[in-house]
């Protein structure tokens, strides 16, 4: 979904496919900052926001194996960082920025400020 998203439920099903998403009253700091510590998750939520959109799995090139790939995924779903949605085959993913910013303000914006100076800094994350 994109910024604009509608308030998350507990599962988003499409074609008897569902994926299960923490309420917005569930999400914690603790599980999104976790989410937000790993640089393969935090290079996704920035291309996320970078993009302003939803973007398929298979728009994300990173240097992990597929499966490892899928678990960080899992992660920033399981965390409420993202929004997951199967569209036909693709799986569709977009920020719950509304969400964090109602819960934690200022979170989100202050993370990818840091990590976007950072990868100025020092390059992007391997």
């Amino acid at each position: 979904m994109t910024s604009a998203s509608a308030p998350a439920t507990s599962a988003a099903a499409v074609g008897g496919r569902s994926l299960d998403h923490p309420t917005r009253d569930e999400i914690r700091i603790e599980a999104v900052l976790h989410a937000l510590s790993d640089p393969m998750r935090l290079r996704v939520v920035r291309e996320l926001a970078a993009a302003d959109a939803e973007l398929s799995c298979s728009c994300f090139d990173l240097p992990v194996s597929k499966s490892t790939t899928t678990h960080h995924f899992r992660v920033l779903r399981e965390s409420g960082v993202v929004q997951q949605i199967y569209r036909g085959t693709a799986k569709m993913n977009g920020l719950r920025r509304d969400d964090l910013e109602a819960l934690f303000p200022g979170l989100l914006d202050s993370v990818l400020g840091a990590a976007n100076r950072q990868v100025q800094r020092i390059g992007e994350d391997r």
